[in-house]
Order: C-alpha cells, then sequence, then structure tokens
C-alpha cells in the first residue's frame, strides 16, 4: 500500500506496512521464520552492516515480517518508526535502558503497570536510578517534583487500573520546558483511539499482547518514536539488549491489528452501556470510566482522544469481600489478568495482581480494597449486563 497521508483510519489500519512481495505476490504477509539471511556477496554484506545498502543482516536485527508490523504501527500512531519487541516489559525496559543513565531521576504515574514501576524501584536502584510515581494529572504536582537529574517523565493515560487520566499535551509542554523527555504508554487506548505523538510526547509504547493483537494469544510490545534520533538511540538499546520480536509472533499481531478499529469500537460501544447501567446499580458504589460525565476527566477525554474505551473500573459497596464474591460468582466474564481481548476479562486488584502490595501503598494509587476492574470485549451487551447482575446479586 502506498503510504499516503490522506488515508483514513480504517484504510490504514488493514493495509498499512505490506506491500506484496514481488515474487509471490502473496495478500498475507510471509512468515520470514529464519534467524539469518544470505549475502549475495562479501561486497554486499559489508554494506548492509556500514549502512550504505538497506537490507537484511539477522532477525535480532531487523526482519520483514517484523517490518512490516512496526511500518504499520508507526503510521497508525503517526510516529517517525517503531520497534517490535518480544514483551511490553521489553519495550517497557528499552525505553528505560535508553534515557535513564547512572544517579537519574524520573516521574511516573503512581497507578503505572505494576511491573513498569516495580523494575525501577527495586532493580534500578543498584545503578543509582530514582524515581517518583505521583498523581501525573496533577501538573503542579509533576512540577514539584521535577530536579535537576530528572530525565524522564512516564506517564499511562488512562492510568491502570484506576482510569484516572493525564493532559498529554500539558505534561508535554511542561516536560520540554524543562527539558525532559515525555513518554506515554498507550495501552489502554490504543492508535484507534489516541494518538500522543501529535499532542507533544517524544515516544509512545504498547504492550501489544492487548489491544493491538487482540487475541489473547501472543506476548509482545512496541515502542514508536517521534523522530530519527530517538529512534536510532532506541534501535541500538533494543538490539543490544536482544529483547527483540520473534516473526511468527509479528504475523500473530499484525494479523490482530487489522481488526483493531472493529474491535475496539464494538467493545467500547458495550462499555459504555454497562457503565451507565453499572452506575446506577444499588451494589455498586461508584464507577471510573471515562465515557461519563461523572468522570473527573470526562472534558479532557474528549479533548485528546476519540472515544473513551473499553476498560472500567468500578467499586463495591461490600468492599473487599463483596469484590471476591463477584469474581467467582461470574460465568461470562473470564477471571484474569491482562486486557485488550475480544473477550471480557475481570479483576480484582486487591486480592490479586496487587495482592503483595501494602494496602496503603495500593490505596495511595487508587487501588482500593473495592475496586473491580473489567476489560469489556465484543459478545453481546445483554449476555455481559445479565452475567454482571447475577454476580452482583451475590455479593
Amino acid at each position: 500500500m502506498s503510504e499516503k497521508k490522506d488515508f483514513q483510519l480504517d484504510t490504514r489500519v488493514i493495509h498499512a506496512g505490506y506491500h506484496p512481495d514481488p515474487i509471490a505476490r502473496s495478500v498475507s504477509p510471509p512468515i520470514y521464520q529464519t534467524s539469518t539471511f544470505a549475502f549475495e556477496s562479501a561486497e554486499h554484506g559489508a554494506a548492509l552492516f556500514t549502512g550504505q545498502e538497506q537490507g537484511f543482516i539477522y532477525t535480532r536485527l531487523g526482519n520483514p515480517t517484523i517490518k512490516a508490523l512496526e511500518e504499520a504501527v508507526a503510521s497508525l500512531e503517526k510516529g517517525y518508526a517503531a520497534l517490535a519487541t518480544s514483551s511490553g516489559m521489553a519495550a517497557v525496559s528499552t525505553v528505560y535502558m535508553t534515557f535513564l543513565e547512572k544517579d537519574a531521576h524520573m516521574i511516573g504515574t503512581a497507578a503505572l503497570y505494576g511491573a513498569s514501576r516495580t523494575i525501577v524501584e527495586t532493580e534500578l536502584v543498584r545503578f543509582g536510578i530514582s524515581s517518583d510515581f505521583i498523581d501525573t494529572s496533577n501538573l503542579e504536582e509533576i512540577k514539584k517534583r521535577i530536579k535537576k537529574n530528572t530525565k524522564l517523565l512516564y506517564i499511562e493515560s488512562p492510568a491502570n487500573p484506576t482510569m484516572v487520566m493525564a493532559d498529554i499535551a500539558a505534561c508535554a509542554e511542561l516536560a520540554h520546558k524543562h527539558g525532559l523527555l515525555l513518554v506515554v504508554d498507550n495501552t489502554f487506548a490504543s492508535p484507534i483511539l489516541q494518538n500522543p505523538l501529535e499532542l507533544g510526547a517524544d515516544v509512545v509504547l504498547h504492550s501489544v499482547t492487548k489491544f493491538i493483537n487482540g487475541h489473547t494469544d501472543v506476548v509482545g510490545g512496541i515502542i514508536i518514536s517521534k523522530t530519527q534520533d530517538l529512534h536510532l538511540r532506541l534501535k541500538k538499546v533494543l538490539h543490544l539488549l536482544g529483547g527483540t520480536m520473534d516473526p511468527h509472533q509479528a504475523w500473530l499481531v499484525l494479523r490482530g491489528l487489522r481488526t483493531l478499529k472493529l474491535r475496539v469500537e464494538k467493545a467500547q460501544e458495550n462499555a459504555q452501556k454497562l457503565a451507565q447501567w453499572l452506575s446506577t446499580h444499588p451494589k455498586v458504589a461508584w464507577v471510573n470510566y471515562p465515557g461519563l460525565p461523572s468522570h473527573p476527566q470526562y472534558e479532557l477525554m474528549k479533548k485528546q482522544m476519540r472515544g473513551p474505551g473499553s476498560m472500567i473500573s468500578f467499586g463495591l459497596k461490600g468492599g473487599y469481600e463483596a469484590g471476591i464474591k463477584l469474581i467467582n460468582s461470574v460465568k461470562l466474564c473470564t477471571l484474569a489478568v491482562s486486557l485488550g481481548g475480544i473477550e471480557t476479562l475481570i479483576q480484582h486488584p486487591a486480592s490479586m495482581t496487587h495482592s503483595s502490595v501494602p494496602k496503603k501503598t495500593r490505596e495511595e494509587s487508587g487501588i482500593t480494597d473495592d475496586l473491580i476492574r473489567l476489560s469489556v470485549g465484543c459478545e453481546a451487551y445483554e449476555d455481559l449486563r445479565d452475567d454482571l447482575q447475577q454476580g452482583l446479586e451475590k455479593c
């Protein structure tokens, strides 16, 4: 497909990144399941290694199947280029290792994905790296935490699992004023609903395990850079660390990507209805969903997103015990971690993903005992509502 800028999103999500190979003309991209590539001559090999010619050398350094995925996601995120990684955490680790030097400081969203925060607080501290994880929806709080050695502002918006949003454009302006890079984890929104690079971010990353793949059968990540310089810095570190994606992974993710817009829209339609229904339920204390006018950043969502998405967090009046009863009672919703698949997933962070985190620390991040996280899928809305209804009756 010609990478014309005037193609609509619906078209780009289906065609971006793949140009039928001139030999077989296959409609689906081939899986180049190879570790290495043959050179035409010693001179050809030398030209590839020095960068005088473009081509493939070794799959850790690049592969046609992986490149097709990278080009597709870069197009959707409107970035310079993308780098596919073996997992979401490989993407996060590559960003940290590229932009955080010895004794550097970073600021991150308090409710950041658990491993993204833990690796900083328990591993990178060995290299003198320090961090403040705060409410990044509060610009004044961010300003207070900026130090001379601060290098990175790293945000999730919407955040996991609190659904708190940050003003990406305002964060970008503040970060750049103080010489910081702004990195945005855009996993919850997907490039269908939000493009942080257009709002001023320098780097965007995704766990493609989630919405981009969408079928709960692949683990992977991707990093999209705004500029060539940032891309080359990240590319060098990724290739040296070795956290690159496998060709078959890339093919599966690319296949899932082609239906991304259809899946996101259907799941979002279900989520909007469920959020409205839950907000009136007698067993539900509160609902955090960016598509409800009651959400604190409802107006911000309308400004920087094309839709509120399909992630909902809500609280049960019965607290911790009610949370366990609900997740043990649902029959259609699947009790599992992760998100963004075609099926609806439900979990209770206080008793599951965050059970080892001290209660005070959890609650400071907005993860209360009563919180239920719902990743709404593409089933019939009525079936999802009925399943939650029978579960809530037991709480």
